[in-house]
């Protein structure tokens, strides 16, 4: 299976998208690399990134999922915040990456043998990611920013000279605040305003990590709408289950999460967790 396609964004930046729908970004300097995410461990994501660049590579994780963070032991150095680090424990397994690619893949997931999976690395070393932490590539600069919510050791990358944010997961058109990770919506509406606050003037364009690359620059305002929506009892509440668990969209979208008002951001959360 041909597992990953690669998109060029600029002269430092590369697209590189799993044929489930992840998306993680190859920053490039002149003197070093870095590599944000790096999906499930399935196929040679380390062959893919050296037929990219010579330069050497630092992979950062932006939080412990499965879809994120399990290939990382393919390479010598990755970052994530320890926070993160029983999350992403009990995701390493084969058994349960093979499920979430069946999610994503259908009848074609049963075909991938065992082998085509790295192996489980549940005590692999990750250096812990922290808020402030800046990658000095060489002329290009990668700030780390810490964002829980949608789990508690979630990061987000400023490229400074692309002006390019990278919110991944932690705030695009699905955000999961639902799980028992996660943190309540009012919790989630103060880390918002707090990190936009932080990044004004910073940045011109927003990628998250699934399935499209780009979002509305103003997701963060729009976020903070979105649950004060929620909070104050306003939101469009359509049904949602995801694993068994049942959770609440808090605006109308249709099933690829694109707004019907044609904004950016959404909610999933647990009507139980707002406060």
């Amino acid at each position: 299976m041909d597992y990953f396609s690669t998109e060029k964004i600029s002269d430092a930046m590369t697209m590189i998208r799993s044929k489930s729908g992840e998306l993680l970004y190859l920053v490039e300097g002149s003197k070093s690399a870095v590599l944000i995410d790096t999906c499930i461990g399935l196929g040679s994501l380390r062959a893919l990134v050296e037929g990219l660049t010579k330069k050497p590579v630092t992979v950062l994780v932006s939080h412990g999922h499965i879809d994120h963070a399990i290939g990382a032991p393919e390479f010598e150095t990755a970052y994530m915040n320890h926070r993160d680090i029983s999350l992403y424990q009990s995701q390493c397994s084969v058994a349960k990456r093979r499920g979430y690619a069946g999610a994503g893949l259908g009848a074609e997931a049963a075909q991938i043998p065992d082998e085509a999976f790295i192996p489980p690395a549940p005590d692999y070393a990750f250096i812990d990611l922290q808020e402030g932490m800046c990658f000095d590539l060489g002329g290009i600069h990668v700030d780390a920013y810490a964002f829980p919510g949608h789990t508690q050791g979630c990061m987000v990358f400023l490229i400074r000279e692309e002006r390019i944010l990278i919110l991944g997961d932690a705030c695009n058109n699905a955000t999961f605040l639902f799980d028992d990770v996660c943190s309540t919506v009012t919790e989630y509406r103060a880390q918002v305003q707090e990190l936009e606050t932080r990044l004004v003037g910073k940045y011109d364009r927003v990628f998250v990590m699934h399935h499209i690359m780009e979002v509305q620059p103003d997701i963060l305002s729009q976020m903070v709408c979105v649950c004060d929506d929620t909070i104050r009892g306003n939101a469009d509440n359509l049904p949602f289950e995801f694993m068994g668990k049942k959770a609440l969209i808090a605006k109308k979208c249709n099933e690829r999460f694109e707004r019907e008002d044609g904004k950016s951001a959404n909610l999933i959360y647990n009507p139980d967790r707002i406060v």
